[in-house]
């Protein structure tokens, strides 16, 4: 009996120990099997390219010419001789304000001349008659010089009435309020039959072909372009040839560019801004005075500029970051200074030069310190090329 319980142990101790090693073995393979390969991401080399800066600031459209339409003489209003908001040329009539009294006036102002003037003749007939019997001192001298005040008094007093004739004849012409330029009109606020004066706004008229946009630019901003331009980072047009393009309410960018014609030699105290103004043709008159609208100055320009895609940018507790694929695609966390938004893509400061790999794809995957695999292609920005694989990691 003692013999046949020691055959178990012979026989059962050799297969388990064969079971422990072959278990053992079974979970080094498995854990080499999941062992996680290194995230994918897909990178861009950084190219530095020229590139436009955007200077975009609000503006509004005013006419080249704007004028208050205002009559020069009191009466009732009788007729508008226009239609509200309608093109008229220079010199055309616009109004028209009751003349009978004007008229009477005219009539008595030239019967007055008429009247100086039969006096002034009956006085240089007493001249006449009075010299030859001075010459015989048939007539007294004091006789002879009171003929002759009398006459120059005459003609006083006919230049006196041709004076009150003249204006009499030009307050009855200014009964008709004309156009003093060519334009577009607004709405009349006065209806016929309104007692008008000097004072009375009839209607406005602006000039839109050219047309005008006035806009402001901050001074610091203004200051540090003219720094960038005199230290050789920006390039621009020169001061006479600079253009700008109008941005619609809609967005929409008109075809037509403006040029600018006058920057005001002071700077706004209550704004901090300086006044710049652009002229634009406006041929087919959509811009219309008092529209609001967005003004780009134009050919403003930054060689060697880096920008990339704004996804690629990361906000930390120390500033912004980017990933970048280091050697041996290793991954970099590096600060970097932004500048602008252009479009979808920030320009960068500092922090980025040409050839770096910057990981634009999978980000999220990516953490300092580990290995990254280069993954498939991506639509790079302008003057960034997809990067390629690390040498070694094809």
């Amino acid at each position: 009996m003692a013999q046949f319980q020691r055959n178990p142990v012979r026989i059962f101790l050799p297969a388990a120990l064969a079971l422990l090693v072959a278990a053992c073995g079974g979970k080094g393979q498995d854990a080499a099997a999941f062992t996680m390969p290194p995230p994918e991401v897909t990178v861009v080399t950084i190219a530095p390219r020229s590139v436009a800066l955007p200077y975009e600031f609000p503006g509004r459209i005013e006419g080249s010419r704007e004028v208050e339409v205002r009559p020069r003489v009191s009466g009732i209003l009788q007729r508008r001789l226009f239609e509200e908001g309608s093109t008229v040329k220079r010199g055309a009539a616009l109004f028209e304000i009751d003349q009978a009294l004007y008229r009477a006036e005219l009539q008595a102002a030239d019967a007055s001349l008429a009247e100086e003037r039969a006096r002034l003749a009956k006085a240089e007939r007493e001249i006449a008659r009075l010299e030859p019997l001075i010459a015989e001192l048939a007539v007294s001298r004091r006789e002879y010089d009171a003929a002759i005040a009398e006459v120059e008094q005459s003609r006083a007093t006919v230049l006196s009435a041709k004076a009150r004739l003249d204006k009499a004849t030009l307050d009855l012409s200014w009964t008709l309020v004309p156009a003093p330029i060519s334009g577009s009109t607004s709405r009349a606020p006065l209806s016929e039959g309104s007692l008008v004066g000097p004072e009375s706004l009839l209607t406005r008229i602006s000039q839109v072909q050219p047309i005008w946009v006035r806009f402001s630019v901050p001074d610091e901003e203004l200051m540090k372009l003219e720094h960038a331009i005199a230290d050789g980072k920006v390039t621009a047009p020169p001061a006479g040839h600079r253009e700008v393009e109008i941005v619609l309410a809609d967005g929409r960018a008109l075809a037509e560019r403006g040029r600018l014609t006058f920057s005001d030699s002071r700077i706004d105290s209550s704004t901090g801004a300086i006044d710049l103004r652009a002229e634009l043709a406006n041929a087919d008159g959509r811009l219309v005075p008092g529209q609001f609208v967005r003004v780009r100055v134009i050919g403003i320009e930054r060689a060697n500029a880096v920008l990339i895609p704004q996804r690629a940018v990361l906000q930390g507790q120390q500033g912004k970051f980017v990933m970048l694929a280091g050697a041996g695609d290793m991954v970099e966390a590096r600060p970097v200074e932004v500048g602008a938004l252009i479009g979808d893509e920030w320009l960068i400061e500092s922090g980025l030069a040409a050839g770096d790999r910057l990981i634009v794809d999978g980000v999220v995957k990516a953490r300092p310190g580990t290995p990254v695999t280069i993954g498939g292609d991506s639509t790079a920005p302008p003057g960034v090329e997809p990067a390629r694989p690390a040498a070694g990691n094809e």
